[in-house]
């Protein structure tokens, strides 16, 4: 350890950065070999500061170790001398991993021999300022220095940015002379152009396309997708990832790879057939399909069905339903299962080459990170051979008999299992398979048998990702890349498919599609539009971080959707009659209701209007009270859209006590003073039942013991479903379809239920309205 301190030191590291360097052994151990091979050439006190410094940045951002030597070399040779030398040929030796390496095309590329004389650097200076000079002499020091600096280095790469830069400064010194006062002062920013509301809804209403709708400042999903924020390789780049595994085979088989797919991306999104959709994944398909799509590429939708236990065709059919709701069209709908022989096939091939055994523990030993080495992992390969055989003809009890991978993986699992035993017949094979491949053997074989160039998924998975490397080389086939992103949560909700099988089974929830629940069947019946989930997965953006965010996010962009989508109707929840007493007993008139009252244009409907009306009874009060101003005994109130004006005659009450009917008078809004409120009503209505949904949890993270010590089945909110089933609403709605949204005027919006009969509509509520909580 001293002696390497001392080597490092050396060539001009303090002792500290010496000692940090010492902690991390991948740079600890490419350092050395590179200070070793510059002593070897030029001798232990040949090696200056500058050469130690360009060593040290080599060895630190070199990603192959086995061209430390190459580099070192070229290094202590005074070849790479820069900086700008070394960035070069980092990128060149990344881009080129396989021997041998051509010599004059890297001294090329990496400016080896070039010179740049004082006189160049003055010359290139020159003619930069020449090109500019009109504007700088009006600007004088406020001009972009940057951009003559930029043009000048443009001229002459290799050139020493320092010298550039001194270079720069003296001639603009020189035209310009010293800085004066007005000089000193800061440049004024130009100021934005007003954005009209109207600009910001046309632009709104031309982005609605393909998930490309923006809110606010945040960047559309497939601006995201498009942009730099992704710094995923390029196809058939492969090997410039982090912790790619180059191997000699590996160029051969991204030459294939690349003439099967013409350098198009190619994605997949892989669930598992064993439930539904829900938030979570919203993401994982906007990503996936969204990616493929903002880059012209191409997305499968893979179903990954190996496990028979707990797959049924409901769950095919919801995932796809579910894709597709979305917006998204799979370029082809695949299976793990189409590819069952073939993975058999490279399993034979794995044991094969010694990295796969037959084991027998069970599978409670094997759980755990701290699981044993398996006794049987030094097993001939021939036995193993044998074995497999076996388990695959049924000799074997479920349990009895494993295929393990020979791999530790990243969060120091050891050996995990290729293949188990299960006596279950499956949905698309019926009773050919009695062994199943798991997850971790079966995923990075089917994106390679498909081709795919990103495979995309959550960041719980980067665990594998040496696995899924190492699997692809251990069989030599082609290796995409594994890339992971955040995973979306949401607080207040549970979306464990386990837990949420528990909520059904224990009645909490009628079933998946619950309008409580966060299941995209769910959302969808609540009323949630495709275009504001993918808003939503917009405005969480393309992260690598873990995000939870709070549902009334989510909710803010159905509310975005709705108001631009949902037509207006009337609707009381919960009605109080209203007799209009100067109207005669058969008054009856039909009154126009603007569908989009923003926008009268886009349409409207009509509702009659006759001596008999209802209101919501929070819109009466029969003692005033401070602030109110809707009706009253002594306060008159307006109603919408009918041109009238009404005032309290006459309260008539039950026997309770309580207000049962209203006689009132009514007047033309154009002759009687302006009321302080006007309030929706209905007339001759429909009779139907209203759905009230609130969080179905009582805390936000129901899972966390801390906050839920007794489990979450314990914290279900007793207030999450509230049923009115003698609303109103207007005879507008009577030919609504499944699914059809509305807004009920200064209500909500809401959604028709697939519960819905002739007799009986029954409407879901989607959100609230945006509301003012001083307005009563």
């Amino acid at each position: 350890m001293a002696d390497t301190l001392a080597l490092f030191t050396s060539i001009g590291l303090s002792e500290q950065k010496a000692k940090e360097t010492l902690k991390n052994e991948a740079l600890s151990s490419a350092l050395k070999e590179a200070i070793i091979q510059a002593h070897r050439v030029r001798g232990a006190s040949g090696v200056d500061k500058a050469m130690g410094t360009l060593l040290y940045s080599m060895a630190s951002r070199l990603k192959d170790p086995k061209r430390v030597g190459f580099l070192s070399d070229c290094i202590v040779q005074s070849k790479i001398c820069t900086e700008l030398q070394l960035a070069a040929a980092l990128e060149f030796v990344k881009s080129h991993p396989q021997d041998p390496i051509n010599q004059k095309e890297f001294e090329d590329i990496c400016g080896v021999g070039v010179f740049i004389t004082p006189e160049q650097i003055e010359e290139a200076v020159e003619s930069v300022i020449k090109k500019h000079k009109e504007k700088l002499l009006v600007e004088r020091f406020h001009f972009n220095m940057g951009l003559l600096m930029g043009e000048a280095r443009s001229a002459l790469k290799w050139a020493d940015g320092k010298v550039i830069k001194n270079e720069v400064d003296l001639q603009v010194l020189h035209l310009l002379g010293p800085k004066t006062e007005a000089d000193l002062e800061k440049k004024a920013k130009p100021q934005k152009a007003k954005v009209t509301e109207n600009d910001v809804k046309a632009k709104k209403e031309e982005g609605a396309v393909n998930a490309e709708v923006k809110t606010g400042e945040v960047k559309s999903l497939m601006e995201q997708l498009r942009g730099e924020s992704l710094k995923f390789h390029k196809t058939g780049e492969n090997y410039k990832s982090e912790g790619y595994v180059v191997t000699p085979k590996t160029m051969d088989l991204l030459k294939a790879h690349m003439e099967i797919t013409g350098g198009q991306i190619r994605t997949r999104f892989p669930p598992e057939p064993n439930g539904i959709l829900h938030i979570g994944h919203a993401k994982a398909i906007n990503f996936n399909f969204g990616y493929a799509k903002a880059n012209n590429g191409i997305c499968f939708l893979r179903y990954d069905d190996t496990n028979p236990e707990k797959e049924e065709e409901k769950y095919f059919t919801a995932i796809r339903d579910m894709v597709e709701w979305l917006g998204y069209e799979p370029h082809a709908v695949t299976h793990a299962s189409d590819n069952f022989q073939e993975l058999y096939d490279l399993a034979v091939d794995l044991i094969r080459r010694g990295h796969a055994y037959i084991c027998h523990q069970k599978g409670e030993e094997l759980k755990g990170h701290n699981a044993p080495a398996s006794p049987w992992r030094d097993r001939p390969t021939e036995e193993s051979l044998v074995l497999f055989e076996r388990m695959k003809k049924g000799l074997f009890a479920e349990g009895e008999a494993t295929l393990r991978m020979k791999i530790v993986m990243e969060d120091g699992k050891m050996d995990p299992v290729a293949y188990r035993i299960k006596y279950k017949a499956h949905h698309r094979t019926g009773d050919k398979w009695c062994i199943y491949p798991t997850y971790d053997y079966t995923h990075c074989l089917c994106d390679s048998i498909e081709n795919i160039t990103h495979s995309l998924c959550t960041k719980e998975f980067q665990a594998r990702r040496s696995s899924y490397f190492w699997l692809c080389n251990a069989l030599d086939v082609y290796c995409p890349v594994q890339w992971e992103y955040g995973r979306l949560n949401l607080t207040y909700t549970v979306v464990s498919k386990r837990k949420i099988i528990k909520l059904v089974e224990t009645g909490v929830v009628s079933n998946w599609d619950d309008p409580r629940l966060f299941t995209l069947t769910a959302l969808r019946r609540r009323g949630f539009p495709p275009e504001a989930i993918n808003n939503f997965c917009a405005r969480v953006g393309v992260t690598v971080a873990q995000t939870t965010t709070e549902p009334h996010l989510l909710e803010s962009c159905v509310r975005d959707v709705l108001n631009e989508q949902a037509p207006r109707v009337m609707a009381v929840l919960e009605p109080l009659k209203v007799t209009i007493t100067n109207l005669a007993k058969n008054a009856k008139s039909d009154v126009r209701v603007p569908d989009f009252p923003a926008n009268e244009a886009r349409g409207s409907h009509t509702v009659p209007f006759t001596r008999t009306i209802y209101i919501e009874q929070s819109d009466f009060r029969e003692v005033m009270e401070k602030g109110y101003k809707r009706l009253t005994p002594d306060q008159p109130v307006g109603l919408r859209h009918a041109g009238y004006v009404i005032s309290v005659q006459k309260i008539i009450k039950d026997a309770q006590g309580k207000v049962v009917e209203l006689e009132v008078n009514c007047c033309s809004s154009d002759t009687a003073e302006k009321p302080k409120a006007f309030i929706h009503w209905v007339s001759q209505p429909l009779v139907c039942e209203v759905r009230l949904y609130e969080r179905l949890f009582l805390h936000k993270y129901p899972e966390d013991p801390s906050e839920v010590p007794n489990g979450f089945l314990t914290d279900i909110n007793p207030l999450s479903l509230h049923t009115i089933s003698s609303a109103l609403v207007d005879t507008s709605v009577k030919g609504a379809k499944v699914l059809d949204k509305f807004q009920f005027e200064r209500v909500g919006y809401f959604s028709l239920d697939p519960d819905s009969t002739a007799d009986k509509l029954v409407f879901n509520r989607t959100v609230t309205l945006k509301e003012d909580p001083g307005k009563i």
